[in-house]
């Protein structure tokens, strides 16, 4: 039987992390619809950040893109975002918004763009210092469109040589977390196109090397709970970009297209130790919310996270474990469905309010009269967003 007291204090205890740039304007390659109310800098997006903690109580953390997030003192950055509750959380690398990347950033042929590209990684380390940032998120948008246009084997020499001197600046506390994805914007090869590709990088490097797994990276039916299981056991899940797609890297709302996927992920994740806090698992979502509104798309997604784990928590290990042992594979199954198929609502807003918390998040934020706050007074500058 599952112990409730130890699922409630396994609950209450989860952190989800927020990224910057999903309360800004973005959206997919043709268009961005821009919303009142957005943040117009990265204070006004940890104060929006605030409101998705004050709601959840499990999303204290706030990860930053630079040079998205940009800004001219991040200790005072840093300092706003605790007095928010708030920590800074991954700080995330970009190296696919400029002209000189065409051909690739640390991959390019070019070594004067090379260099241009391991700057901006190693400023970004700084960042981390400035803030008190635990991880570097890298995410590399380079490849070959052509067959021909350049030698793999030597673009992955020039990849592994950045991530050695990313690596060697690292302080003792903190690591990188390499990100893969399948394709785009480079259809011919990519250069980190999965996770094995990024776990061969990271074995090399040490034990501050991890993986981040986004979930909207991968091919129609691959099994990301394997995945997941796999780097568990190695100790190499660096964490995960949490999102949902339809066709390819959509960034939509977790749980929205094949919630069913997000339980077998948290299963696995909470069966083998992924929940504890010694394993240094990043929970971030990772999604642009586009025509939907900015705050309680994000408070949704988390309660979305917390429903899964909620229900991979609640499975029967000791049942699983004695149906797989005897062969019983409709059983096993069974117990795996029974856990699915529970209404964890009940449950997670019991927790909720055993913290002090309002049962229902979207409904606590909504009456705090904070985006009509927003509307009102975010008027002027420029609003926050990645464009298109």
């Amino acid at each position: 039987m599952t112990d409730l007291s130890a699922v409630k204090a396994a609950l209450k205890s989860q952190r989800i992390e927020t990224p910057s740039w999903a309360y800004g304007n973005s959206g997919t390659r043709f268009k961005v619809f821009t919303q009142a109310g957005v943040p117009r800098d990265p204070y006004e997006k940890l104060d929006d950040a605030a409101q998705v903690q004050a709601a959840t109580g499990v999303a204290p953390i706030v990860s930053l893109h630079i040079p998205w997030d940009r800004t001219d003192d991040y200790a005072a950055l840093a300092a706003h975002a605790a007095g928010q509750g708030l920590t800074i959380g991954a700080i995330n690398t970009n190296v696919f918004q400029d002209d000189d990347y065409m051909l690739g950033s640390v991959t390019n042929p070019d070594p004067a763009v090379r260099r241009k590209a391991l700057g901006h990684l190693l400023d970004c380390v700084d960042i981390m210092d400035a803030t008190g940032s635990r991880d570097l998120k890298l995410w590399f948008a380079d490849g070959t469109n052509y067959p021909g246009q350049d030698d793999i084997s030597a673009r992955q020499d020039r990849l592994a040589e950045a991530l050695a001197a990313v690596y060697e600046r690292l302080g003792d506390d903190q690591r990188m977390l390499l990100e893969y994805k399948l394709f785009e914007p480079a259809f011919y090869t990519t250069d980190v196109p999965d996770w094995g590709t990024a776990y061969a990088h990271c074995l090399k490097l040490g034990p501050k090397a991890q993986v981040v797994v986004d979930t909207g990276h991968h091919a129609p039916g691959v099994n990301i709970e394997f995945i997941v299981a796999i780097l568990l056991r190695e100790a190499k899940l660096g964490g995960f970009d949490f999102n949902s797609r339809f066709y390819a890297d959509d960034d939509l709302m977790v749980g929205a297209a094949d919630p069913f996927q997000l339980f077998r992920i948290m299963h696995e994740v909470a069966k083998n130790g992924g929940l504890e806090p010694a394993t240094g698992v990043a929970f971030m979502l990772d999604q642009c919310h586009n025509i939907e509104p900015k705050i309680p798309a994000i408070i949704r997604s988390v309660m979305n996270v917390q429903e899964a784990t909620a229900k991979a928590l609640l499975v029967d290990l000791d049942a699983l474990r004695s149906a797989q042992a005897a062969g019983d594979v409709l059983g096993a199954n069974a117990v795996l469905m029974d856990a699915f198929n529970s209404d964890v609502r009940p449950l997670l807003a019991e927790v909720r309010e055993e913290m002090g918390l309002d049962a229902d998040p979207v409904a606590s934020y909504r009456a705090t009269g904070y985006a009509e706050k927003i509307v009102a007074t975010r008027v002027g500058g420029t609003q926050a967003g990645w464009g298109a």
